[in-house]
């Protein structure tokens, strides 16, 4: 009990960028423009696909749901990472970290998932275009999204009930621009062994399950776009999956690097 409540006083600073201490103002203003972009963007894209029919496909279905966690995910983070680039104080309290753990946590897996999804609804539309709208119907494309919500809740919640075991008594000083989770646990005076362990295998096994199924799509959408015969058809083709591609390399080569290479905290 008495950890538990050295934990609930507990304050964190997080560091940031302070090594840069002249560069403040020029980072909160280029942070600044990038997150109003980013904001404004994915409201924008919702609210194109919600208003105009011709949206009200599966695979821009799925693409508004992944604006409106990439907008959530931007918001988690952002305004505090802004607030302590301009303000002295660079304080966060317990709860309020914890909270931008959890939610940041679940937004990034989200992601994972959902851009497995999109790859899915991409491989069959193009390998079976006659079929697409009744194997893509309303019930599964629903389904696949509020599947990939409701399994997101269970990682990141085993890995918040661990951390709040953990004493983080007195003011500790994170070395991250927000609440990470393994800048969190670093600064904690207990065993972190099982936390950093859980978060490996977790984190393994989402990107393989996704990864698994991204790559097994675009293997058969690669060999289905390589037998069409009209050169303009295969550029067609392979600029319409660009996009997808690019955020897929993007996000998972980060998340691979940052969190499923062992190292001697997850042994």
């Amino acid at each position: 009990m008495t950890t538990k409540n050295l934990s609930l006083e507990t304050t964190f600073a997080l560091l940031g960028f302070t090594d840069y201490p002249g560069l403040q103002i020029p980072l909160f203003l280029m942070f600044l423009i990038m997150y109003i972009i980013t904001v404004v963007g994915n409201l924008g894209m919702m609210v194109i696909i919600k208003i105009n029919p011709k949206f009200h496909t599966p695979m821009y279905f799925f693409l508004s749901h992944f604006s409106f966690v990439d907008f959530c995910y931007s918001s988690i983070i952002t305004p505090k990472l802004l607030e302590n680039l301009i303000m002295t104080d660079k304080n966060i309290f317990y709860s309020s970290c914890m909270l931008q753990f959890f939610l940041s946590c679940i937004a990034v897996v989200t992601e994972s998932f959902l851009l497995a999804v999109m790859a899915y609804d991409h491989f069959v539309a193009t390998c079976n275009p006659l079929l697409y709208t009744v194997v893509m119907s309303q019930r599964l494309c629903a389904l696949l999204v509020a599947g990939s919500y409701l399994w997101v809740m269970f990682g990141p919640l085993v890995l918040l009930c661990y951390a709040l075991q953990l004493n983080f008594s007195g003011h500790k000083v994170i070395n991250h621009f927000f609440c990470e989770y393994t800048a969190l646990i670093a600064v904690s005076s207990s065993n972190t062994h099982t936390p950093n362990l859980l978060l490996f295998g977790f984190a393994t096994f989402n990107k393989v399950s996704t990864l698994l199924i991204i790559l097994t799509s675009y293997v058969f959408i690669f060999v289905t776009v390589l037998n069409i015969r009209s050169a303009s058809g295969c550029r067609k083709a392979f600029s319409t999956f660009a996009s997808h591609l690019t955020a897929i390399t993007i996000f998972h080569r980060t998340i691979l690097s940052l969190y499923c290479v062992p190292n001697s905290k997850n042994l």
